[in-house]
């Protein structure tokens, strides 16, 4: 096989990282606008438009489903570590700031209150991601406000907002001809602004985005100091030594592993099909009743578990939270919220003490009574960004007993598949340290096509860890396309750099391919696909739920966890 050579498309990419860096090594301000052209000329997959007069809607969307909803009245971003960095750099009162949340990235946010925004960084892809982000959401501002100041349009805005903000199909349609898009992108605006969809608009109006960031401290010891805090936070919640435990390490998210096994979302079924009906969205309800009318195939389970999710999150659902976090601990699952650093949540899962009646019929495996006699645990971790990935698992391998798995689900872009196929990757290139890695997937399609109902299971994939979701064109994108990568994601590289350290006596290696062979854990990879970079805009965002993203969540959860307890029972026989 032939090293993977980044094309001359990397180099502008390369520019724009090297001047946001150097920048940002000074204690003041970085005005955002000093970034604005060398981020056009990087010409962005997910920014195309960039230096175009024309707004470039889906990178709108994109920018403001990962900010938070305050970003209208933010100026200054700062990055830091930590709350004690923070603090001794000028911001004492941050533990006191507002936590505000991005629906589409998962990212420790505090908001002064007036025009500061403090976001924690655990590496430095958190930095990677978040100005390319804050770059494009200014440039397309200022975009909308070029189109609508001093228009009839911001006035009839100013009376919408007086009103109440509720926008009508005809000032949504004038406010589609005003900026020159389409009613379907002016509609996913408006699902992703919500109840601001109009005050947004308004102060697009009247004044221009002048965004400024700042980076507090942000070294790479700060970045391990941070992780080792985690780690230790991890370590006090538990009762129980984890330094004495067979550990199978999982980086998922926080729901569809505990909801296989322990099903709590079932026995609310009344409850959650109550919610379904008298809820306000629509989708939601006419999803039930097609299902209930077999219009579409679906796993009953899976739509109960999204369902519970959604209700969970409102107010009446409260109760429905403690009930299922009392369910957790009496099947010996123990989570462990992250606190004052990445916004990394952890699940300790004691397979010994699973409720084996309480399981998902699909985890249903003959014997698995004979789990009581296990000592091992299920680290599940809600999976970091990039090179936070490398961090954490890094801290968990010198923490743990016996690590027998590490299995890696998550999203990924793909440039052959569909939105909700599985790719399962035998082969990563690894933009962080320019190494290759080959390995053995302990998953084939065979473990995930039973429990896909939507999307194809490929495997003998070729996956790229990229350094951030704007930092590629499509030019960089087609050169590893001609050379079979066709995965595009973040953290798998930094996981099997982490996994080299764990196995061999260095520090990974740059710029080599790296046959992982033989390592004394199994190594599992499994990508559902959330985005095809090469048709713009088609993004799990931008669907309505149609169990895309459930299915394939569920079918690579299954099939993880089914493998985890078909080898610990395997490991419980074979010591009897």
């Amino acid at each position: 096989m032939e090293r993977t050579v980044p094309s001359t498309a990397s180099d502008e990419i390369e520019l724009y990282q090297r001047t946001y860096y150097s920048l940002l090594r000074t204690t003041d301000e970085v005005q955002i606008r000093s970034l604005v052209e060398s981020h056009a000329r990087m010409r962005s997959a997910l920014h195309s438009k960039a230096d175009a007069a024309e707004i470039d809607m889906p990178a709108l969307v994109y920018a403001s489903t990962r900010l938070p909803s305050c970003m209208p009245d933010v100026r200054l971003v700062v990055m830091g570590p930590s709350e004690q960095v923070l603090q001794s750099n000028g911001y004492p009162r941050v533990s006191r700031w507002r936590q505000v949340f991005a629906p589409g990235r998962r990212r420790r946010v505090a908001f002064d209150g007036v025009e500061t925004l403090v976001a924690y960084v655990a590496s430095r892809s958190d930095i990677d991601d978040l100005v390319p982000i804050l770059t494009a959401y200014q440039v397309e501002w200022n975009k909308v406000h070029w189109r609508l100041h001093d228009t009839p349009l911001a006035a009839r805005l100013a009376a919408c907002v007086e009103a109440g903000g509720v926008v009508d199909a005809a000032l949504l349609e004038q406010m589609c001809q005003q900026l020159l898009i389409s009613m379907e992108e002016g509609r996913q605006l408006a699902a992703v602004w919500g109840n601001a969809f109009a005050a947004t608009l308004l102060a697009m109006s009247q004044r221009q985005k002048r965004l400024a960031v700042r980076l507090v401290s942000g070294s790479y010891v700060d970045y391990r100091k941070a992780a080792s805090c985690w780690w230790d936070h991890i370590v006090s919640s538990f009762p129980h030594s984890l330094a004495e435990r067979t550990v199978y390490f999982v980086s998922s998210n926080t729901h569809s592993l505990v909801n296989l096994l322990t099903t709590c979302a079932l026995r609310q079924q009344e409850e959650l099909i109550h919610f379904v009906m008298h809820a306000e969205d629509e989708c939601l309800r006419g999803e039930y009743e097609a299902i209930q009318r077999e219009k579409v195939p679906s796993n009953y389970e899976n739509f109960l578990y999204y369902v519970h999710k959604k209700y969970t999150q409102t107010a009446a659902g409260q109760a429905a939270v403690q009930r299922c976090a009392d369910e957790m601990r009496s099947a010996g699952i123990w989570h462990v919220k992250s606190l004052h650093y990445q916004d990394v949540d952890a699940q300790v899962i004691e397979l010994c003490a699973l409720q084996q009646d309480w399981l998902d019929p699909r985890m249903h495996i003959d014997g698995l009574e004979l789990l009581r006699n296990s000592d091992a645990l299920i680290l599940n971790v809600d999976y970091p960004l990039g090179m936070g990935a490398y961090h954490l698992l890094s801290k968990v391998t010198t923490g743990v007993g016996e690590l027998k798995g590490l299995y890696v689900q998550g999203k990924a872009a793909t440039l052959n598949g569909r939105i909700g196929d599985v790719m399962i990757p035998n082969v990563v290139h690894d933009e962080q340290s320019q190494n290759t890695y080959i390995f053995h997937n302990t998953f084939c399609a065979a473990d995930v096509r039973p429990y896909l109902i939507y999307g194809a299971a490929l495997d003998n994939q070729k996956a790229i860890s990229v350094r951030g979701t704007f930092l590629q064109n499509r030019e960089y994108m087609d050169v590893f396309y001609r050379e079979g990568f066709t995965d595009i994601e973040m953290e798998a590289g930094p996981y099997l750099s982490a996994t080299y350290e764990a196995i061999r006596p260095k520090r990974h290696p740059t710029d080599e391919i790296i046959h992982i062979y033989p390592t004394p854990f199994e190594i599992g990879i499994l990508h559902y696909v959330s985005d095809t970079p090469f048709t713009r805009g088609q993004t799990l965002g931008t669907q309505t739920l149609s169990y895309f993203g459930v299915d394939a969540t569920y079918a690579c959860s299954a099939a993880i966890l089914k493998r985890i307890l078909e080898r610990e029972l395997a490991a419980v026989k074979a010591t009897r």
